[in-house]
Formats: C-alpha cells, sequence, structure tokens
C-alpha cells in the first residue's frame, strides 16, 4: 500500500499503537479519503503529535447507541476502524485544521494505553491483507453499477461516468461505500466487510433496501 511519501507493506511497517478519533458515521477505507475539519482541543493536539511523528491516525466509531460527549468522556467504540496518513493539512486561521486522511488498513482494537495525552491512544492489530491488492474480478462489477445508477436516478444525482468506468474495482467499491448516505451501523457493516467482494455485495443489499423504502428529496450534486 502506498500512502502518500510512505509504503505499507508489512507488520513492522505499522506501529503498534495510535491515536484514535472516535466520530459517529464517518467511514474511512483502504485507499479512500476522508476530509476532516478539526476544531476540539483534545483533537487539535491528537493532530499536533501525529504531523511531528508517523502522521497516522485511527478512525474509529463509537459502538452503536454510544456518543462521543464532552472532554474527557470517553464512549465504548467499536472493535474495528481504519489506519489513515494525514496527507493533505492546513491551518483555517481560526484555531481549526483542514486536514484530509487516506487510508491504509483496517485494525481492530487491543487495549486501550493510558498515555497522559488528552486524547484516546490504543494497541491495534493491523489487518494485513489490506496492505496487498484485493481481487479486482471479484466484484459483480456489472451489478454495482446498475444499484449506483439506480440511486442516482431516484435521487436527481449525476455522476462522472467516464470516471466510474476507469476506476478499478477496489477504488470503485471503497469510493462508493465512504460516500454512501448510509447510517453507522451500515457503514461499520462496510467497513468490517471480510473482503472486497463481500462488501461490494454488502454495498448492493443496503442500497437496494433503501430504493425499495424510497429515498427522500436531495438536491442535484455531481458525484467526482
Amino acid at each position: 500500500m502506498h500512502v502518500g511519501n510512505a509504503r505499507y507493506l508489512k507488520l513492522e511497517d505499522l506501529p503498534e499503537k495510535i491515536p484514535v478519533f472516535p466520530l459517529t458515521g464517518a467511514l474511512l477505507l483502504p485507499g479512500g479519503q476522508l476530509p476532516l475539519n478539526i476544531f476540539e482541543p483534545r483533537y487539535l493536539a491528537m493532530f499536533d503529535a501525529a504531523m511531528s511523528g508517523d502522521r497516522l491516525i485511527g478512525m474509529v466509531q463509537p459502538a452503536m447507541g454510544e456518543h462521543e460527549g464532552e472532554e474527557g468522556t470517553n464512549p465504548a467504540l467499536s472493535h474495528i476502524g481504519c489506519v489513515g496518513r494525514i496527507t493533505s493539512f492546513g491551518e483555517t486561521g481560526d484555531g481549526r485544521y483542514i486536514t484530509s486522511l487516506s487510508g491504509i488498513c483496517r485494525f481492530r482494537l487491543i487495549e486501550e494505553m493510558g498515555d497522559g495525552h488528552p486524547f484516546r491512544i490504543f494497541k491495534i492489530s493491523p489487518f494485513l491483507s489490506d496492505l496487498t491488492d484485493d481481487d479486482e474480478g471479484s466484484v459483480d462489477r456489472g451489478a454495482l453499477l446498475r444499484v449506483f445508477r439506480a440511486y442516482l436516478d431516484a435521487n436527481k444525482l449525476e455522476a462522472d461516468w467516464d470516471s466510474v468506468e476507469r476506476a478499478g474495482n477496489r477504488t470503485l467499491v471503497n469510493s462508493l461505500s465512504m460516500m454512501s448516505p448510509f447510517g453507522p451501523a451500515e457503514k461499520q457493516a462496510l467497513l468490517e466487510a471480510p473482503d472486497l467482494k463481500s462488501r461490494a455485495e454488502t454495498l448492493i443489499a443496503i442500497t437496494e433496501i433503501l430504493l425499495a423504502r424510497g429515498f427522500g428529496e436531495i438536491e442535484t450534486t455531481r458525484l467526482q
């Protein structure tokens, strides 16, 4: 996995512990890009520490029914998240950071480490299979594109079909999963899918269910 200026090919390329950013509804997948607007003091400190070190942050959702509360409160977390490398970083002038994380690999939380920081740090077990290329031919690309087109049509959305057609299966599946308007439970299911084929099948199934229920009106947007 080549992310930014770094390569992650084996277990030794990843740290044993990382700072963890709990965020409901946020989905980062290997190879994906997640923009973030950072303003809380503890997360500003987290990104300061990451930028002075290996630039790695663990994105994870609070466990279902849990919420990230005021500073100092620590909700239970979902067991699986995704390691991201800070590949874009900017200061706004009003105390915020505008950043982007590039997904490297998923991880399983092992143990929280009490390191005295204002943010949470966990020992993790990376999913090493994410560091290699998925089987591009295993995805039913035709079914995925059909349900994607149906979703666009139902919601009066447009897409850059030239870019969609050029995208490899891994890029297509993970990008559609990340931009999907699903809730936290559905996004966690997409994250935890064991492989690319299973993630594509989960994405198709969830989208078909939502289409059957009917979407509300959404402003016309162009997906890039």
